[in-house]
């Protein structure tokens, strides 16, 4: 956090000192806070503290022992440019004086001249801070588009900052001139403290002194804002006074002592997004709460962002030129395929050979990783037809030429050889996004290879470089592409730690899945249904449990969508089906006669052999008809309606029951039920107990004794829920109030309780 590369920048060396003075101006702060000192003087002693303390810093740099002489060997120039460093310590220590002079006079002067004697203190301080950062040594030359890009970030965080503090200061007393000037430098000087803390050359010294530079000019700018002190508002400006002044002298230190600087790193992008939209709408928030409606100036300065984004984002796209369309005697004759640049944007040169492969694109991170940071797009191309491999190849080579020409100059395109490209670009967060976007448009177009027209259907995972190694950049980028293809393709998806859990867990059940009914690890549990009039049971309904050595119990749930892309939901069926069937044959030994309700899935249902292989289990095990239960659940059934009213139908003709689970009681459903051959209609606690519904639930009701078919009452949870499915008109009920799954054993332990029970 910024805040946090304060303190350490502050303290990171042995700087007890500074450490004392910041306990000190902490307890003074929370004195201010409790009232028991006035606020003006806990700022004059805050900064007279820090001033102090800051100017002996800077005293020691600038007539320090080794200040350069005449005898410093390259001539005049070498000499000057030797002097620069103690030129600028100086400027900077006559700086931190004013600052530390103006915030230790306000208390004494007279309530209506204390705005001359801010603004005075302010206008001094200003001029030695500029006078002390322009003496600093010069830094390598930024490229002008990189200054541009870093100068329009700036703009949009300091737009919102400058509508937060025009919010947030006083209105009454105060010329509307006037506050929006100091609104403007509060917000303008935050938000290049913020870009100063958040950027690349965030642990140099030359930055630390443009950081401590606008804290104070922010302190200061706070107090001329508020020259009556504003009761205890007035202890806002005593952070970025104090850390303002202790920064400066850090970073002079690092300056002049030639330590030698970090190299870049990677941005930190959130504090920049996420600050000035929180201060807006805090300062919304504030405003509406005091009663106080939008202004016109209001209204302008929440629409002054909009001119920096579209300067950004037209910087980004700016060097890019439309593509010129290429013949295929063209393509041949440069070499252009697979691998190869058909046509570039940014001013590339036609034919310029594209970087394939993982190895390839794993140097393009280790490079990017060193230097400002950027994202990593990784996009999976899927074509709705199966074209030759010639075809494919032509379409890999078109994809990556349109994803040239959306790209900027500095962005690189990888070829992955066959599964998509992968874009590096040194964008952040939200401009990535909108690459990812204007992607998936340029590749949703048709695509005319060899006298066809095919379409594929893009995906796009996005991972940012600041997190990690480059193999882990990688990783986090497919995995973000996997969840995208998952959601249904044609979409952008970024990485976080939740979607890798997400998605490690679907990877594990993938491959622990297949093999599982045979290593035995495939389980049952029983949970009874219960007559509620009499409250014995009836029958009880399997419910598959899968205990796995290395996931744990995995239920349906996670377990079937799992099966069904794996295909193997046919194989599960089966062993469900056969266990259940024996054991329901099994409690029957002794006469009682219970039914076994099993659950089915519509892709098992519309197999053409599922009659007859029920069939045949029963006949196996000795099971009569009537004591199985076929459920289905009635969300699914609506896709295969055609089919799945011809199985059930065909089972009802062999004595088999069957049943639809949860039915919504609404009108598509209703309609739906008519058609539907059903013994036992299953629905929720939510339907017998919508009161406002109940005119909706007596005509369930009423179609259901229509059809013959009796209500069963499921998740009953409470007495209440059981008492309300009764006055419904269900006749069986399931639920953990009645009775909660269990193994066979318990299970049967349970009917023991029963013995008169025989339906």
């Amino acid at each position: 956090m910024p805040v946090a590369s304060v303190f350490r920048a502050i303290v990171r060396r042995s700087t007890l000192p500074e450490t004392c003075v910041l306990a000190v101006v902490s307890v003074l702060v929370v004195v201010g806070a409790a009232g028991s000192m006035p606020a003006l003087a806990v700022v004059a002693l805050a900064g007279a503290a820090g001033s102090t303390l800051a100017g002996v810093r800077l005293s020691r740099l600038a007539a320090g022992p080794d200040a350069p002489t005449l005898g410093t060997p390259g001539g005049r120039l070498a000499r000057r440019r030797a002097a620069r460093p103690r030129r600028a310590a100086a400027l900077l220590h006559a700086a931190v004086v004013s600052a530390g002079l103006t915030a230790a006079v306000l208390p004494l002067v007279a309530v209506g001249g204390r705005s001359t004697a801010a603004v005075a203190g302010l206008a001094g301080t200003a001029a030695l801070l500029g006078g002390g950062l322009f003496s600093l040594p010069r830094r390598a030359a930024t490229p002008a588009r990189l200054r541009w890009r870093r100068l329009l970030d700036g703009a949009v965080a300091g737009a919102c900052l400058v509508l937060t503090a025009w919010l947030l200061l006083p209105y009454a007393g105060v010329p509307a001139p006037v506050r929006l000037v100091a609104a403007m430098a509060t917000g303008l000087l935050t938000g290049t403290v913020l870009a100063l803390l958040t950027g690349p050359d965030r642990a140099s010294g030359i930055t630390r002194c443009r950081a401590g530079a606008g804290l104070t000019l922010l302190a200061l700018t706070l107090l001329a804002a508020l020259p009556t002190g504003a009761g205890r508002t007035a202890l806002l400006a005593v952070a970025p006074l104090v850390l303002g002044l202790l920064l400066t002298a850090a970073g002079v230190r690092r300056v002049v002592e030639a330590a030698e600087e970090p190299p870049p790193t990677a941005p930190v992008v959130w504090p920049r997004v996420v600050v000035p939209a929180v201060g807006v709408v805090l300062a919304i928030v504030h405003q509406l709460q005091s009663g106080h409606l939008p202004d016109h100036t209001t209204v302008v300065l929440a629409l002054a962002a909009v001119p920096a984004l579209v300067a950004r984002e037209l910087l980004t796209i700016a060097p890019q030129t439309a593509p010129a369309q290429i013949t295929p005697a063209q393509t041949a004759e440069t070499g252009t395929g697979v691998g190869s640049r058909a046509e570039v944007g940014s001013g590339a040169v036609v034919g310029e050979p594209v970087p394939v492969g993982r190895a390839a694109l794993l140097r393009a991170l280790a490079a990017r990783s060193e230097a400002a940071g950027g994202t990593l797009l990784v996009v999976d191309l899927h074509l709705t037809e199966v074209p030759g491999v010639s075809a494919r190849d032509d379409v890999a080579a078109e994809a990556v030429r349109r994803a040239r020409a959306v790209t900027a100059a500095d962005d690189e395109v990888i070829d992955l050889a066959g599964s998509g490209f992968a874009v590096v670009t040194g964008a952040g967060a939200l401009l990535a996004y909108a690459l990812g976007a204007r992607l998936l448009e340029a590749l949703d177009r048709p695509y005319e290879v060899s006298g066809a027209v095919l379409r594929s259907r893009a995906s796009v995972g996005l991972a940012e470089l600041a997190h990690g190694r480059p193999e882990d950049v990688l990783r986090q980028a497919d995995l973000a592409r996997r969840r995208a293809v998952q959601l249904g393709r044609d979409r952008i998806e970024w990485y976080d730690a939740y979607l890798e859990e997400q998605l490690v867990r679907r990877l594990d059940l993938e491959r622990e899945l297949p093999g599982a009914v045979a290593r035995g690890e495939l389980d049952l549990v029983y949970q009874p249904v219960i007559g509620l009039a009499d409250r014995l049971p009836v029958g009880t309904e399997a419910l598959l449990r899968w205990r796995s050595p290395v996931l744990g119990t995995v239920f349906p749930a996670e377990l079937l969508p799992v099966a069904e892309d794996l295909d193997i939901v046919g194989e599960l069926g089966i062993w469900v089906l056969d266990r259940a069937c024996r054991q329901v044959a099994e409690w029957s030994v002794g006469g009682r006669r219970l039914w076994m309700a099993v659950n089915v899935t519509t892709r098992e249902l519309i197999s053409p052999d599922f009659v007859p292989r029920t069939a045949a289990v029963l006949a196996a095990h000795g099971v009569a008809p009537d004591q199985l239960v076929i459920e289905v659940a009635e969300p699914r059934v609506c896709t295969e309606l055609p089919t799945v009213v011809a199985r059930l139908a065909g089972l009802r003709s062999m004595g088999i029951r069957t049943a639809l689970d949860d039915f919504r009681a609404e009108q598509a459903s209703l309609a739906q039920l008519r058609r539907l051959p059903i013994d036992l209609l299953k629905v929720g606690p939510e339907v017998t107990e919508a009161s406002r519904d109940r005119p909706l639930l007596d005509v369930v009701v009423t179609v259901a004794d229509r059809l013959g078919a009796e209500l069963v009452a499921e998740g009953l949870e409470s007495a209440h829920q059981v008492e309300a499915a009764c006055r419904a008109g269900c006749r069986y009920g399931q639920g953990y109030e009645l009775a909660r799954p269990a193994t066979a054993e318990r299970v049967e332990a349970y009917f023991e309780e029963f013995p008169s029970a025989s339906r």
